[in-house]
């Protein structure tokens, strides 16, 4: 749990420090072409959200026919990435930080400069990389869990690619993705611990 409480003081720590340094929009210039019009990225960018939902969905099925007590932890899942999302846009919210095209006009070219809200964290990066965990997390399969943090990172890369958020908010929301899994995932064990102690019954008599 400590491990966990880390994660997120040095997601605050760092949100204070790091996006006044000139790194960040330097490398943000690098990656962000002058017409950031790739259908390829803006695809990565819009697959956050559908692909968040249908994990979870999927996981929130499954659990359904499982049995009645996995039935029963429905409702955390929906809580879980609502969780993700209130703790994002707290921090956007109290970081304050706006988009870098606002800031930077003429710099940074963004694929679209009407997107609302603020910078500081990237939410489209933390759904990605909270669904990656909960996958790696839930499955515990190198198959999937590769290709779903290579997922995440093009979905981060994206939001640099398209001009919509500066490296810190991308890796501040890889961070709280992460953290925030790990952390329910915790929260979880502490609400359904026979769930686990039979799993963990399974695995010792599938070694014997």
């Amino acid at each position: 749990m400590n491990k966990i409480f880390s994660i997120f003081l040095f997601a605050i720590l760092f949100s204070s420090n790091i996006h006044s340094q000139n790194w960040d929009i330097n490398l943000l210039q690098k990656i962000n072409p002058d017409n950031p019009n790739s259908s390829f990225w803006l695809g990565m960018t819009n697959s956050a959200y559908p692909i968040t939902i249908g994990v979870q969905g999927g996981f929130m099925v499954s659990d359904y026919f499982k049995s009645d007590s996995t039935r029963g932890r429905i409702p955390w899942h929906i809580a879980e990435k609502l969780f993700v999302l209130v703790v994002t846009e707290a921090m956007k919210y109290t970081i304050n930080r706006p988009r870098p095209y606002t800031t930077y006009p003429g710099l940074v070219h963004p694929y679209d400069n009407s997107e609302s809200g603020l910078s500081f964290p990237s939410a489209h990066t933390s759904l990605a990389f909270n669904t990656a965990a909960t996958l790696s997390i839930r499955l515990h399969k190198w198959y999937i869990t590769i290709p779903a943090y290579l997922w995440a990172s093009g979905v981060g890369y994206s939001r640099l690619y398209l001009g919509e958020h500066y490296p810190s908010d991308v890796i501040a929301g890889a961070i709280l993705g992460v953290g925030s899994a790990y952390f329910t995932d915790w929260i979880d064990r502490k609400l359904y611990p026979g769930k686990f102690k039979k799993k963990q019954d399974l695995a010792l008599n599938a070694h014997f």
